[in-house]
């Protein structure tokens, strides 16, 4: 049995920080609320937000550094790219629906469940559902290639 050890110590990690942000600043850790306040709010609220964006980004070249230094291509780059206008269509799908269900899959999925929030778990059946009907598609001949 080939256990996911990396998406076990990922989701590991993604839910300390999570307790970390809240415990220590009050604040969920939903990465599309972040990201709009480290322009759009107050200068006195942005360092943290900068800080925790900066923080994602570091881990993630800190990960595909140690790929490479293993040996190990990274991950992210053994599927064929996609056309620029389905990267470009996917994005904007995800900035709408993210806009119209006040937050993200970090902020509903992780924070808003923890806290038993009944808007999160609407949310996230919501994106499950969507998720799991675009794959069968995508893999059962309904593909969008």
């Amino acid at each position: 049995m080939n256990l996911p050890w990396a998406a076990i110590a990922g989701g590991g990690l993604i839910g300390a920080s999570a307790v970390v942000l809240l415990a220590t600043l009050g604040r969920v850790a939903g990465i599309s609320g972040i990201t709009a306040g480290a322009v759009a709010a107050p200068r006195g609220d942005r360092g943290w937000r900068w800080a925790f964006l900066l923080g994602l980004m570091l881990a993630a070249a800190a990960v595909l550094s140690w790929q490479a230094g293993a040996g190990l291509p990274p991950r992210a780059l053994l599927r064929d790219a996609l056309p620029a206008w389905q990267l470009i269509g996917a994005g904007v799908l995800v900035g709408f629906g993210t806009r119209m269900g006040n937050g993200c899959t970090s902020g509903h999925g992780v924070c808003g469940l923890a806290r038993g929030s009944r808007r999160s778990l609407v949310a996230v059946l919501v994106f499950m559902a969507c998720a799991m009907v675009t794959t069968f598609l995508v893999r059962h001949g309904g593909g969008l290639s």
